[in-house]
């Protein structure tokens, strides 16, 4: 009995050994837990001095804040916008994709939806390749900033977006050229007749002429209106006809039509702004030409 007793002693004492060391083990970890906790705080950034966020709320704030330390530097390098713009590299890019990420989230766009912008604009993989050489334009030749526009003469919203291209080529005159590329849509009956004339009017060198007189017009885009601005802009009315109705002209049309389809547009108007899908509306256009012009 007295070997018995001495054998439930050691035991209870060994159990008491093992619990103290189990104890002790979980003591250990946690602060290993916390620090590397702590470290991550440490390590976000929560202020861009070139960045002005004061017109964010609380809520807005903190998203912003998430979106620069997830996204990564638009220069190439391993590391966050945040990081990248703090450390104030030679590449600006991450400061102005801070103030681009600032400036969706005051207007509204949620998490993903500034993911899917912010990768459209700056990731490796999403410039387009749109041929510009047989296509109107206007604007400098040699700008910083090139706009590629696929419209429809008789899309009421097309219409809405002409004043406003029109106002940003005098504003940064000599730093944007628009490139004009037909899209006719197919629910609207006289977009293919308006722009074959357009093109017409270009075998004149009087695209643009007739380009603003159609916009202008939208209303009264019928054969005989046509014809009366082709009179206006002082185009040679027999060869205009003919040109208007020559294969040659619905092929160039058409042509530009199926590289639309190609690249993914479904509605118009439809920019594209130095190789890059423009997701915004067009009353966002100045603001992200500006932010163009800094990269």
């Amino acid at each position: 009995m007295a070997a018995m007793r001495q054998y439930f002693r050691w035991s209870r004492q060994f159990l008491l050994v093992c619990l103290m060391c189990a104890c002790g083990g979980s003591q250990s970890s946690a602060p290993a837990a916390a620090d590397s906790k702590s470290a991550a705080r440490s390590s976000r950034v929560d202020e861009i001095s070139q960045v002005d966020t004061s017109d964010l709320t609380e809520a807005e704030k903190t998203l912003w804040v998430d979106m620069v330390n997830d996204q990564l530097s638009p220069c190439g390098d391993p590391q966050s916008v945040a990081k990248c713009a703090t450390e104030q590299r030679k590449c600006g890019a991450c400061v102005t994709a801070a103030r681009y990420l600032a400036r969706l989230v005051t207007d509204g766009y949620d998490r993903a939806a500034l993911a899917e912008q912010y990768r459209s604009r700056f990731g490796a993989q999403d410039k387009r390749d749109i041929p510009l050489e047989d296509s109107p334009s206007r604007g400098a030749d040699m700008a910083k900033v090139t706009i590629v526009e696929f419209s429809d003469f008789q899309c009421p919203h097309c219409g809405a977006a002409h004043p406003e291209t029109a106002r940003l080529l005098r504003e940064f005159e000599g730093q944007v050229r628009l490139v004009y590329k037909y899209f006719p849509l197919s629910g609207h009956s006289r977009a293919l007749p308006a722009a074959r004339a357009a093109e017409a009017a270009r075998a004149q060198g009087k695209f643009w002429e007739m380009h603003d007189k159609l916009f202008e017009n939208q209303r009264e885009l019928e054969d005989e209106d046509i014809k009366k601005y082709a009179s206006q802009i002082g185009l040679d009315i027999e060869r205009f006809e003919r040109d208007w109705n020559a294969e040659s002209t619905l092929q160039r049309v058409e042509a530009d039509r199926q590289l639309g389809i190609k690249l993914g547009i479904e509605a118009t108007p439809s920019f594209f702004i130095d190789s890059r899908t423009f997701r915004e509306s067009p009353r966002r256009l100045g603001a992200y030409i500006k932010e163009e012009l800094e990269l």
